[in-house]
């Protein structure tokens, strides 16, 4: 009798959830694994201004203080870079393949798509938030 092989994906990262949802099975907290652990820890450092964490003043994207510019061709080069700087220096799980940043100016906001691997996995992994300037 010929046996399939089973595959196991392997947690290699593991995060907490924000809001500290518990495992409704084990009553342990919940967690984001692998990709989505990373995605999630992009998106916040992306959302965080430096200066805000205590004791890592270097920490985060600082892009909510470039949305209060008028938002022209230049500025969106700059948060590109200012993207790309952030996730390489601060995300070692993460292997930047191309980051692109459309605005809406109407909404006073900014898209950011970010594409990237994670680190011991093939597979692209695309993530997409979109900040705003609140009035």
């Amino acid at each position: 009798m010929a046996r399939t092989p089973i595959t196991v994906k392997r947690e290699l990262y593991s995060d907490f959830f924000k809001d500290l949802t518990e495992n409704p099975v084990s009553n342990d907290l919940a967690r984001n694994t692998n990709e989505e652990a990373v995605k999630e820890a992009i998106k916040n450092l992306l959302l965080t201004d430096k200066g805000e964490r205590l004791f890592q003043p270097t920490l985060g994207g600082d892009i909510r203080r470039l949305l209060f510019d008028n938002i022209t061709p230049a500025s969106l080069i700059v948060i590109k870079e200012v993207v790309r700087e952030t996730i390489e220096n601060h995300e070692p799980r993460a292997d930047l393949i191309g980051v692109d940043v459309k605005s809406a100016v109407d909404d006073n906001s900014i898209q950011i798509t970010v594409i990237f691997n994670v680190i011991n996995s093939e597979e692209d992994v695309t993530l997409i938030t979109t900040i705003a300037r609140v009035r």
